[in-house]
């Protein structure tokens, strides 16, 4: 492709409302244009990349016996009966002329599953694995970081639908085998990570995170192999005996104005890890009280699922005050009308400070006899440094990307839309499902966000638009031009893997949108032309070699 015959333009000024290396330079480097908030064009360039991961995709999920379908965007709202609330005003709602009730898809379980319902009914039918790679959408409240969280997106999601258990373990580790292969294949620096299922339900799953820092995601990792998200990472309990230390007599203390452990910290001169630390919600559940050491954190989904509740949030004052407490100064004595739920590490913990559920008043010396809970569990935040529940390292943290994610769902999607299969015994059963997404658009984002310099993109070969540009240095050197199209119409051949620089611009444009753009290899012909040799740049390492134009035909085709 011919740049002078191309819809393309780059910009040298980040745009306004870019936060993240992949936002500005994508839109600079001419590959997306920003039509609204959350809304991307993909420009030709763009395009190319984007065909080139789904075709990536599509390889693997094919090789693992996964089949392509493509189902509407544009969806009756009754299909999402089931959940249609879960979604809230993330979901795109609209009515057709007939004031009919309709959406635009945000994710494809049920339009699947009533398909597969309406398709199979036999064991024989079974297991099978569909997909779709298409468009998605959702109210995103605060759409930003460009492609990362975008009101309209470009999703690949597969369902399986299986007999049994055992063979839903099947088809989940195929999936996961067949993402392994696709980011492995684009280059990407990942780690698959045990996760939360969510709103998503069922027994487990993995996420697929890309390491980067501008990652919205924490996550745990340990040299072992093992990885898990913060809200999956699971905190190694070890049991101290500390039976023969005193317990002291509990001892009410004026705090005036220290509501923080900061604060308490300062004013009692005691450590953080000697402060009971309480936070209270408010959930379906009841008002839940949660107790944790005061130099850790809360971990909300660890105790939101060991509660058992579908939603949670903060408590009011009032609320705090109806369990018969205080905002700033709750602690577990004699509180009512709660769930007392404490963190494992609490058993260890001896003559400690907690909130006296009085303004402005602490115990110091409270021991556990004095406080009333009602169970422990593992509900505290991992984090670097702690011990490695798998081989006992010490784990550290990285910022990532969420990719992909694989779901072991069961029978919660099945039974509900009564998708079930007949058995050998004739006997009906529900499906087992397995659900399996991976953000295509923010594959496309996190490829960038890890390929990139001070210059702009640096694409791996695998998905660059072009493998090689060739650029004529002088357009008013007739040698120069002739020899950048002989070379050109040579390398044409090559699966339209040739982009030629031939604009009326200076050099230094066409070299610095060259760099910009981050085609793999680079050609400068400029005035060795007349000595036979070129400027060959690698644009990964901007390492340049003088080449003979003749070998760098051949070196070309090789490659």
């Amino acid at each position: 492709m011919k740049l002078s015959n191309m819809f393309f333009k780059t910009f040298r000024e980040d745009p306004a409302n870019a936060e993240i290396n992949s936002h500005k330079l994508l839109v600079r480097a001419g590959y997306i244009k920003q039509l609204g908030n959350g809304i991307f064009t993909y420009l030709p360039m763009g395009l190319k990349v984007l065909e080139k991961i789904k075709n990536i995709i599509r390889e693997e999920m094919n090789a693992k016996g996964a089949i392509e379908l493509q189902m509407p965007i544009l969806l009756p709202q009754e299909i999402y009966a089931n959940r249609i609330q879960t979604f809230g005003n993330t979901m795109y709602k609209l009515q057709d002329s007939t004031g009919k009730d309709y959406c635009l898809g945000p994710t494809h379980e049920e339009p699947f599953t009533f398909l597969v319902k309406e398709s199979i009914n036999s064991y024989k039918q079974l297991p099978i694995t569909l997909y779709q790679i298409q468009n998605k959408y959702r109210d995103e409240i605060r759409a930003r970081f460009g492609l990362q969280r975008a009101k309209e997106f470009i999703m690949k999601d597969a369902y399986s639908y299986d007999t049994s258990v055992e063979n839903l373990d099947k088809s989940f580790g195929k999936m996961k085998d067949a993402y392994t292969n696709i980011f492995t294949r684009l280059g990407l620096d990942f780690v698959p990570v045990e996760a939360d299922n969510g709103v998503m339900g069922g027994a487990g799953s993995i996420e697929f995170m890309v390491k980067a820092d501008i990652g919205e995601d924490e996550i745990i990792v340990c040299d072992c192999g093992y990885g898990a998200n913060t809200e999956k990472a699971e905190c190694v309990f070890e049991q101290v005996d500390n039976s023969s230390v005193e317990r002291k007599e509990k001892e009410l203390v004026h705090t005036p104005n220290t509501k923080t452990i900061e604060e308490l910290t300062e004013f009692l001169q005691v450590s953080k890890d000697n402060f009971l630390k309480a936070v209270v919600y408010s959930t379906d559940k009841g008002v839940a009280v949660a107790l944790v050491r005061g130099d850790r954190d809360v971990e909300e989904v660890k105790l939101q699922n060991n509660l058992g509740a579908i939603s949670m949030e903060m408590a009011t004052p009032e609320q705090i005050i109806s369990i018969g407490s205080v905002a700033g100064f709750v602690g577990a004595l004699n509180l009512k009308d709660c769930i007392v739920v404490a963190d494992n590490d609490v058993k260890n913990m001896v003559n400690f400070v907690i909130g006296a559920n009085k303004q402005d008043y602490h115990y110091v010396n409270a021991n556990l006899e004095d406080l009333n809970i009602n169970y422990f569990a593992d509900i505290k935040k991992m984090r670097a440094g702690d011990k490695c529940p798998r081989c006992g390292g010490i784990v550290r943290t990285v910022r990532g990307i969420e990719v992909g994610h694989i779901f072991k769902l069961g029978t919660r999607y099945s039974k509900a839309l009564e998708c079930k299969y007949l058995d050998e015994n004739g006997k009906e059963q529900y499906m087992i499902m397995g659900c399996y997404g991976i953000g295509v658009s923010r594959t496309f984002s996190a490829l960038v966000e890890q390929n990139c310099d001070e210059k702009g993109i640096v694409w791996p070969e695998i998905v660059a638009p072009y493998k090689i540009e060739i650029v004529v240095a002088n357009n008013k050197d007739e040698l120069q031009k002739s020899v950048a199209n002989d070379l050109y119409e040579k390398l044409i051949d090559s699966k339209d893997e040739i982009l030629l620089d031939d604009r009326n611009e200076s050099f230094g444009v066409k070299l610095n949108d060259a760099e910009l753009i981050g085609v793999p290899y680079i050609v400068i012909v400029g005035r060795g032309a007349k000595d036979g040799v070129v400027e060959f740049i690698k644009r990964s390492t901007l390492e340049k070699v003088e080449v003979a134009i003749d070998d760098l035909v051949t070196k070309f085709k090789n490659m």
